[in-house]
């Protein structure tokens, strides 16, 4: 019921039914946008579609992909750390060398010590037992008794 107490009664209408129409297909092929060098113009080009229709437009150049960069196969960081180790180990053999070197040099050092005693005091051996038997032109010191009085000598 309505506010007016009118009792309510439905009204029956026509029922219309809308059909769509169907559009033809249209064959899109999307192109990528190119951008332009400033100060040059692209050519206009126009076509004709199928259907009669024209499409006037700018010719777009098909962007070329960036050239693909070759990486190494191994990568740089790998390469220093390489590189180090390698010089790392140069060095140690160096070290190694330079410490054997000291080690023989010392060695023939003392050797020719050794020896320079051994002649030196072989020769102050025959100096001192050869001026005991030998009278020749030496000087001969006859030590006989002597007294030393408060640090006097009396002979």
């Amino acid at each position: 019921m309505y506010p007016d107490n009118t009792p309510h009664v439905p009204v029956q209408r026509a029922v219309e039914v809308h059909q769509p129409t169907p559009l033809p297909p249209a064959v899109v092929h999307p192109t990528p946008v190119v951008p332009v060098q400033p100060g040059t113009v692209p050519a206009v080009a126009s076509i004709v579609l199928p259907d009669g229709r024209l499409v006037t437009g700018y010719a777009v150049e098909h962007p070329q992909p960036a050239p693909i960069v070759a990486k190494p196969p191994v990568s740089r960081a790998a390469m220093n750390v390489a590189l180090g180790g390698v010089g790392f180990l140069a060095v140690c053999g160096g070290l190694i060398l330079l410490t054997s070197f000291i080690a023989a040099l010392t060695a023939f050092i003392t050797q020719l010590i050794t020896l320079a005693a051994v002649i030196f005091g072989g020769w102050i051996a025959v100096q001192l037992f050869s001026a005991s038997g030998h009278h020749g032109g030496g000087t001969t010191v006859n030590i006989r008794k002597a007294t030393f009085k408060r640090n006097h000598f009396h002979g």
